[in-house]
């Protein structure tokens, strides 16, 4: 673990242009609770592998209670100038960590940090601080997120992504939720050729491969979110092993008010 001082990095792209659509997600939200679970986490970092192992081990059905994990393995930019360059990482997710330091009022950034429904942070290797964060976490009311994917032929590259929130917990006074978007993909492995963890092969799940905002609540509205965007699916993305999250969080507070994830693969 390697506490970094704060980078300011700034990075924008914009994948899924939302828009109104009249028509329903087909597939209803799970029954089960859903917990967040963020990790940030560098192919460069000696002290992740063990972190990427303990987010593997909570995304297994069950292992937490019955609750739904959905991972995020987000691996920031900051250690790619000590060797070894994360082809997994980007300025936008050392961003998204930064503001999770203002947010629990901290000038240090470090990894691996994991952060649970946005609102509980650790060392990311502490599978029993972990467990019980998430068995927390998953008593706490969530909204309900339901998503239809229409999946392209394999030959196109656009996912339709459909979706809407409703029964959304009371957002803080003062407050703003927004609805978050990101592809992850599971099964991940990398030979590490130099840097900390030279000679090793890494194995991830969950991995952001593409993550932005799309769009605001209107949490005085029944749903509070329906839309249907695009998503492109880049070259060399194993869609067997891709999964589309929506989250609904808090942007001052940063806590998660609802998600969802569905496998690309079962559609």
């Amino acid at each position: 673990m390697k506490p970094t001082l704060l980078f300011l990095c700034i990075s924008a792209f914009v994948t899924w242009m939302v828009h109104a659509d009249e028509k329903k997600p087909d597939k209803p939200a799970t029954t089960r609770p859903v917990v967040v679970v963020e990790l940030f986490t560098s192919e460069g970092c000696s002290s992740c592998p063990p972190a990427d192992k303990v987010l593997s081990d909570l995304a297994i059905v069950g292992l937490v209670d019955g609750v739904e994990v959905i991972p995020l393995a987000l691996h920031v930019d900051y250690w790619n100038r000590l060797g070894w360059v994360d082809p997994f990482s980007s300025a936008k997710f050392t961003q998204r960590q930064e503001a999770y330091a203002r947010s629990f009022r901290s000038d240090q950034i470090y990894t691996p940090q994991m952060v649970v429904d946005g609102i509980v942070q650790f060392i990311g290797s502490d599978k029993v601080q972990a467990m019980k964060a998430v068995r927390t976490a998953a008593q706490q009311p969530k909204g309900r997120i339901a998503l239809r994917l229409t999946v392209p032929k394999a030959d196109e590259q656009k996912l339709s992504v459909s979706v809407t929130v409703t029964d959304l917990p009371v957002v803080t006074p003062g407050d703003e939720a927004e609805v978050f978007m990101a592809v992850t993909e599971d099964a991940l492995r990398s030979d590490v050729a130099r840097g900390e963890n030279a000679g090793q092969q890494l194995s991830h799940t969950g991995v952001v491969r593409q993550w932005q905002l799309a769009g605001k609540m209107s949490a005085d509205r029944t749903p509070a979110f329906d839309r249907t965007g695009e998503v492109i699916l880049r070259e060399g993305w194993r869609r067997e092993n891709l999964n589309v999250v929506v989250m609904v969080q808090e942007r001052t507070s940063r806590r998660v008010l609802a998600a969802a994830i569905v496998s690309v693969a079962k559609h």
